[in-house]
């Protein structure tokens, strides 16, 4: 008895420091429904070369641009596919495959934070926070280094960065008037058959 006793307690000992460094882990950042939470995410994320996990932490005007883009892109291909000829065909397809291929608005999110080096810049701005600055729905963290990120109260809750929501807005735009000259482009060779 004496023996499963200690095996007992050895289990509960371990069992309790596997509960502790669960809490911790999972406690380690302020709430995402802070400025500090959220920027605190980016700057992990960023660190760890993890720029998918970022996107939640963009504003909702960002996150639906993301969706539009992928959901307009997608579009356009499959219209570019079945009416286009080549050797057009084949160059708008690859032109929009990385953003019609995506899985969700998360991977646009990469594909252009990669691109346009909205990635690069977080990584060589990021620091420690100096001080946070609320406004009803608005923020700014202001780091060690004296950079201001701008963040929004987003629906749910969560911070949003809205560093980007501009050029993710700016390229739906683009998208979406895209998609009308490749709409109109396919009933034109539509009609010459």
């Amino acid at each position: 008895m004496t023996r499963r006793r200690a095996i007992a307690w050895g289990a509960a000992v371990v069992a309790l420091l596997a509960l502790v460094l669960v809490w911790r882990k999972l406690n380690q950042f302020p709430p995402d429904t802070t400025p500090e939470g959220a920027y605190l995410r980016i700057a992990y994320n960023i660190g760890v070369s993890d720029a998918r996990a970022c996107f939640p932490y963009l504003e909702d005007r960002a996150q639906h641009a993301a969706y539009t883009i992928r959901d307009y892109r997608r579009k356009a291909s499959e219209r570019i596919e079945a009416s286009y000829p080549e050797p057009e065909r084949a160059r708008l397809l690859e032109q929009y495959r990385a953003h019609a291929m995506a899985e969700d608005g998360a991977d646009v999110w990469v594909d252009m934070a990669t691109k346009q080096g909205f990635i690069a810049r977080l990584r060589r701005d990021l620091s420690g926070i100096g001080k946070v600055e609320v406004t009803g729905e608005r923020a700014t963290v202001e780091t060690a280094r004296g950079t201001r990120y701008p963040f929004r109260r987003r629906d749910n809750g969560i911070w949003g960065l809205t560093l980007f929501t501009a050029d993710l807005v700016a390229e739906a735009e683009r998208a979406a008037r895209d998609w009308d000259v490749v709409e109109k482009a396919a009933l034109d060779y539509e009609r010459g058959r």
